[in-house]
Formats: C-alpha cells, structure tokens, sequence
C-alpha cells in the first residue's frame, strides 16, 4: 500500500427491509398465470415472524413449471403479456401478512415431486430464505423425494400447501418457532 493512503475498516453487515416495494415492484407481478384463464389458481397465505404475528412488508418471489413440468424459458418474464405462463413472479405481504399468487399447479419434473420454489425477505434477516412449496397430491412422488425423505413428517408437513375447496392453494411461511418452515442453504 502506498505511504499516507487511508485504510477503510469494512461496512458491517445489513439486514433485509423494510422498503422492498421501492424499485421491485412491476406491473401485475403476482400474475404467473393469466387470472381465470384455463388452468389458473391462486397460491395464496400468511407469513409469520418467530412470535406468531403476521409480517406486513415481507417480499415473496416464487417460480415453478408449468402443468406439464416443463420449465419455462422465455426471456422477458416480468412482462406480462395477459396469456403466457412466465414461472416468476413476485408479491408484498399486506398489511396482516398475507400474499397471493395466480400461477398454475406445477407438474412433476423427472419423476419428482412437484413444487414451486419460494424466496422469502423479510425484515431483520440478514439474507433471503429459499423454501418449497409442495402440492398435496402426488403422496407417491413425495415420499420418494430425496430431499423430503430426509426429513421428520413436521418439517414435510410445512413445505406442504393445503388445498382450498375451490382448487386453489394455501401455504403459510413461519420464519420462527414451534411451525418453523424449513429453508434451504444456498
């Protein structure tokens, strides 16, 4: 180092939050799919700090395959054209914690369980949580899945989304405590 320069001591770490709707929000983000259009349902729930309250601004993106499996690859997918299935999409809670998605039910892909990936960022984390969200049908494929089997039926139980009368999905996201949500290291 030259003589007389300044050495500057890092910048300590960041959390996530709390204005993520600045510069990610665009429009019809939490339209995967068309709304109402063939094949379309709502993936929506609740996401839950470590005591149980709702989080009103957490970001939610997921993305997943299409009924068929097949993963979409159109370059441009936060453009939203009104008809094509983009895999991503992106949501805010509201302000009791809820988010929803139109999107499609995934099919399986390579003979595994069907799933939509979720990034969860909240406030106070110090980086993005990556989770799961299963369906509640294909029980053959789920208990097949190597990363499932690896796991006690509780942490299975809250990567799996429950089916709403009407067809659509729910699926809560607890950061904390006793109902935990597993996460994946990346």
């Amino acid at each position: 180092m030259p003589r007389g320069e300044k050495v500057l001591d890092p910048t300590a770490g960041q959390t996530v939050g709390p204005f993520f709707a600045f510069g990610l929000e665009y429009e019809r983000m939490n339209e995967v799919a068309f709304p109402h259009s063939p094949g379309a349902i709502v993936l929506s729930g609740t996401v839950y700090d470590g005591a149980g309250a709702p989080i009103p601004d957490a970001v939610i993106e997921i993305f997943g395959a299409d009924v068929d499996g097949s993963i979409p690859d159109a370059r441009g997918s936060l453009k939203r054209d009104g008809f094509s299935f983009t895999g991503f999409g992106r949501t805010m809670t509201t302000d009791d914690g809820r988010y929803h998605f139109w999107t499609r039910n995934p099919g399986p892909i390579g003979g595994r369980a069907p799933f939509i990936a979720a990034v969860v960022f909240a406030r106070g984390l110090p980086d993005k949580l990556h989770t799961r969200i299963y369906l509640p049908e294909h029980d053959e494929l789920r208990a097949a899945d190597p990363f499932l089997s690896g796991l006690s039926e509780a942490e299975r139980a809250s990567l799996t989304a429950t089916r709403t009368s009407d067809g659509y999905l729910r699926h809560d996201i607890h950061l904390q405590g006793e109902k935990e949500t597993v996460f994946l290291e990346f």
